[in-house]
């Protein structure tokens, strides 16, 4: 089998030694996140001379790296996030992969690294997802697909690479956050950044979330799941956690999420935004304060707040933690607005609800 893309054949070569199924249902049935994968993995290839070749969908293994690849020592790597989902029927539904797929070029850009073609893209992570089906779960768990670019070429210099690897890997995870659906407690950095103006906080490259692990590490000391992190600028307005995009729920129905230029432009948040508009609440785009959220959960002014990003979709915020003390928002539990965001957002991603909006598309088994 081979899919097909405008620019690159991806060439299914199958493993000769997948994992025996009885060792796969064995794995399948007690998931976390993030530490097993799948059989196969989608690989392309591009030179300055050749542009993009090389592509199939191979047993996965590791790359062999030269000690003087670039990626090593000038950190030009960009990747995406996304799942595929199995639903009750039994089919494959992936969530939006163009939306990954344009993401992706924009963090190329930003990195001074060559762009990979939608279709190219998706078709790459259609046929890891076909290949591997028995590898996507059932009930509440998922497929995790992580696709990702990285420089290759070996060399000590300030520039971009002139080769690059292209590659899509796949992993059946669990939950994000462990005990299920209960509120996030979060901790406010003053310590650290995560991005400024001109730099790569838009870019969805692996410095971002190096950089991140500090303030992460502090937070957890404080007893919290998570970072919010504040603009570098003024140490005043709310940019987004570690990993994920932030809303806050107002009393009159009204949605706020801080506005882009130095944080991801999340897909969940994109389609947030879009649903919520859809269903005639009122969403602001801009700048929101930290000062702002303290005082709007004291008034009650803010009813509920919530985290998104593909890993945990919607994520409700109960309590937040800083240098000064900590607050809670609303009773400190869930919000019926979360939930329902979730509920539907989960229901279109999962088959279980009607996709009016066309965000969905279904992968064929490989042959």
């Amino acid at each position: 089998m081979t899919v097909d893309a405008p620019g690159i054949r991806f060439e299914l070569k199958r493993s000769s030694n997948p994992v025996p199924a009885a060792e796969r249902a064995e794995a399948l049935s007690h998931l976390t996140f993030g530490t097993l994968f799948s059989d196969h993995m989608a690989v392309a290839r591009w030179s300055q001379d050749r542009g993009w070749h090389s592509a199939e969908i191979t047993a996965r293994a590791p790359f062999p790296i030269d000690p003087a690849s670039s990626v090593l020592h000038y950190a030009q790597e960009i990747f995406e996030g996304m799942k595929a989902y199995r639903t009750a029927d039994g089919r494959a539904l992936l969530f939006r992969p163009e939306e990954n797929a344009r993401r992706f070029n924009q963090s190329a850009r930003r990195m001074a690294m060559p762009e990979l073609p939608e279709a190219d893209f998706v078709a790459a992570v259609e046929g890891l997802v076909a290949a591997d089906q028995d590898w996507l779960p059932e009930g509440e768990a998922s497929l995790y697909l992580r696709p990702f670019m990285f420089a290759s070429e070996s060399f000590l210099g300030v520039r971009p690479s002139r080769e690059y690897i292209f590659c899509v890997i796949a992993s059946p995870v669990g939950p994000y956050f462990k005990g299920g659906s209960k509120p996030l407690t979060l901790w406010v950095s003053q310590n650290y950044s995560r991005a400024a103006r001109g730099g790569t906080g838009e870019a969805k490259c692996g410095g971002n979330y190096a950089g991140s692990l500090a303030a992460q590490a502090e937070a957890s000391t404080k007893g919290c799941d998570q970072v919010v992190f504040l603009d570098s600028a003024e140490n005043r307005w709310v940019e987004e956690l570690g990993g994920m995009n932030l809303f806050f729920v107002m009393a009159d129905g009204r949605l706020v999420t801080p506005s882009l230029g130095t944080i991801l432009p999340g897909i969940t948040r994109k389609s947030i935004i879009e649903m919520a508009s859809a269903e005639g609440h009122i969403v602001e785009e801009r700048p929101y304060s930290f000062d702002e959220w303290q005082a709007d959960a004291a008034s009650g002014r803010m009813k509920e707040a919530f985290a998104c990003g593909t890993a945990a979709v919607v994520a409700g915020i109960g309590t937040l933690r800083h240098a000064g003390g900590e607050f809670t928002i609303g009773d400190g539990q869930v919000g019926p607005t979360t939930e329902a965001f979730r509920h539907k957002l989960v229901g279109i991603q999962r088959g279980a609800a009607p996709d009016s909006f066309g965000w969905t598309r279904e992968v064929a088994r490989a042959g």
